[in-house]
């Protein structure tokens, strides 16, 4: 189960019992918002796009929409979402509950968007569809182990 891994990754910063899970769905950006009492801006929405065989996690704010050609000028490719399968397969998490932690698969690239940023705090799913933790934008990026920031969104 992914909120299981979730915890116990972040058991090392003695961050597990921070988890909040929550008696609603917290699964899109809207539900989470709701379920966290923040606007939906706030909440931390990881992203999953196909590179070769990999694939690349960016996790943004929750206004922001990937903008084409700034992804493909970063990544050097088309933002390609991958089918429900491939984030399970590569994420360990299911749609509804996907997050940058404890992501054990060695193909997989982490980064998180300068969108988040203008927030002192974030709210990224833990591994299900009724979790989230709040964090600063600095201890999300170390977490998640993001390898940079980016700007590769829009609309924030």
């Amino acid at each position: 189960m992914g909120i299981d891994k979730v915890r116990t990754h972040l058991m090392q910063w003695g961050l597990e019992a921070s988890i909040l899970e929550f008696p609603v769905s917290s699964a899109t950006v809207e539900l989470a918002a709701e379920a966290a009492g923040v606007i939906p801006a706030r909440i931390a929405k990881t992203m999953s796009f196909r590179k070769g065989e990999g694939c690349i996690l960016v996790v943004t704010a929750g206004d922001a929409r990937v903008d084409n050609k700034k992804f493909k000028e970063h990544f050097g490719t088309k933002p390609r979402m991958l089918s429900p399968d491939e984030v399970l397969h590569f994420t360990g998490h299911a749609i509804g509950g996907v997050c940058p932690f404890a992501i054990e698969h060695p193909d997989v690239e982490i980064f998180c968007d300068v969108s988040m940023q203008r927030f002192s705090s974030v709210f990224p799913a833990c591994g299900s569809s009724n979790s989230a933790i709040e964090l600063t934008t600095d201890d999300l990026f170390r977490y998640a182990g993001a390898l940079t920031w980016v700007d590769v969104c829009k609309d924030w």
